[in-house]
């Protein structure tokens, strides 16, 4: 039986095209028998105190660093404001898989953006990547238990 891993997804929520592409994401991912759990910022939010109050603050930065502690991997969405005309990938998303790379969690990045560089930090940090609509279809069946190393051609800076 295949071992069940508990998926922290990383990527901005903070539009409804950054939704959309986090559900497609999730979709795949829930149609791999790999992966179990699937923790999503933003969704089970703190609601004790009022949003941007340093409680509020403080409580979901520390909700979201127990949830990469205890999940098996991290897969960061790496698109943000396409919709803009802007490719540089989310900070806080940036942060997570820095914070996941170097307490050992397996980080996976995704882009549907095939044609944009990342940063040489970021794509060093990837076990695995997808990258454009072709290949990120790929994720449902990508084995998460063996975390084969996933290479797709891209210009870093």
């Amino acid at each position: 039986m295949d071992k069940k891993n508990r998926v922290y997804l990383a990527g901005p929520f903070f539009s409804k095209e950054q939704i959309s592409r986090l559900d497609e994401i999730e979709k795949l991912l829930n149609n791999n028998t790999t992966i179990g759990d699937i923790f999503r910022p933003g969704v089970d939010e703190y609601q004790d105190a009022k949003m941007g109050t340093f409680e509020w603050q403080t409580a979901v930065f520390k909700h979201d660093i127990n949830n990469i502690n205890i999940s098996d991997i991290v897969i960061a969405m790496l698109d943000y404001k396409n919709e803009n005309g802007e490719f540089e990938p989310d900070s806080g998303t940036i942060w997570e898989c820095g914070y996941a790379f170097a307490n050992n969690i397996p980080v996976i990045g995704v882009r549907y953006e095939p044609e944009q560089p990342l940063n040489l930090m970021l794509a060093g940090s990837f076990t695995a990547f997808f990258k454009g609509e072709d290949h990120i279809q790929l994720i449902k069946d990508y084995n998460f238990n063996t975390l084969m190393t996933r290479y797709e051609d891209v210009e870093v800076l």
